[in-house]
């Protein structure tokens, strides 16, 4: 047991969310520390040190030869030990937006019980052909063994993308992934009632770019493997959300939090009482 969680926040090379990501994870009680990618290279840091690894969204590398895929090649070659030795040590991962098509693309997520760092599936661009920059709602599944989306029904949070389109080259995969519970986060309509995450692909723009099943998001087998293309960290505090003055007062909300906490909440909670 860890009375203070360590996280370790990437950056460089085009990462711009990493101040907010190290933010929230200090507003949940975990201490953080910005990492650039190459002290890990060169050995002048290591992850051994740390209890969850953070990767945030930006447009690592500027996005070439599409998103995430040179982080996620520079992370799955040069620090596959490292990677392979941190997920193995039953520590936390989670990647936001550029974070989580970083994890796809280097094979961490969806994964596998080995840790393979095979690439099974991938985020391509949005149908609309636009960048998405808009609030979405997003439901989670109750019996998902996340350790990151424990007791989470749903919340609201921004997109912020322009390949956030979750696709597989073998579609029976998606099926091996839904038993799995692997499938933990998807787009749904607002004024549904919950739960009502659907296969059947929602309209424009409550899934904002034609994701397989509405995915927003997916965890590995273990469950502590997390990526999403959504932003909770951009949802840390009440005032944050979209219509917050028409629906609540600041002070009646959850301990003054925003909707997008309880991820980062779980996940220091877990570090506490598991590493």
């Amino acid at each position: 047991m860890v009375e203070i969680p360590l996280v370790a926040v990437l950056y460089g090379f085009g990462i711009n969310c990493d101040h907010e990501t190290k933010s929230v994870f200090e507003m949940a009680g975990a201490q953080a520390e910005r990492i650039h990618v190459n002290e890990l290279v060169n050995g002048s840091k290591d992850l051994v040190n740390y209890h969850i690894l953070a990767v945030p969204g930006g447009f690592s590398f500027g996005d070439h030869l599409g998103s995430g895929r040179l982080m996620g090649n520079r992370l799955r070659f040069m620090l596959r030990d490292m990677m392979h030795n941190f997920v193995n040590d039953g520590k936390l991962v989670i990647g936001i937006c550029n974070g989580f098509q970083v994890l796809v693309k280097m094979g961490l997520l969806p994964g596998d019980d080995e840790v393979s760092m095979t690439q099974t599936a991938s985020l391509t661009l949005n149908n609309s052909g636009m960048y998405e920059d808009r609030w979405v709602t997003l439901e989670f599944d109750p019996l998902s063994n996340c350790v990151w989306t424990k007791d989470l029904e749903r919340i609201r949070v921004p997109v912020r993308h322009g390949e956030g389109k979750f696709v597989t080259g073998d579609e029976t995969l998606l099926n091996i992934w839904a038993n799995n519970k692997q499938l933990v986060v998807r787009y749904v309509d607002p004024r549904s009632e919950y739960p009502s995450a659907s296969d059947e692909l929602l309209p424009y723009p409550i899934c904002p770019n034609a994701s397989l099943r509405n995915i927003a998001g997916v965890c590995d087998p273990s469950g502590r493997v997390f990526g999403l293309m959504p932003h909770p960290e951009a949802n840390h505090s009440p005032w944050l959300g979209a219509t917050w003055t028409r629906e609540q007062d600041i002070s009646n909300s959850d301990g003054g939090n925003g909707e997008g906490m309880k991820i980062f909440f779980n996940a220091v909670e877990y570090a506490k009482q598991n590493l």
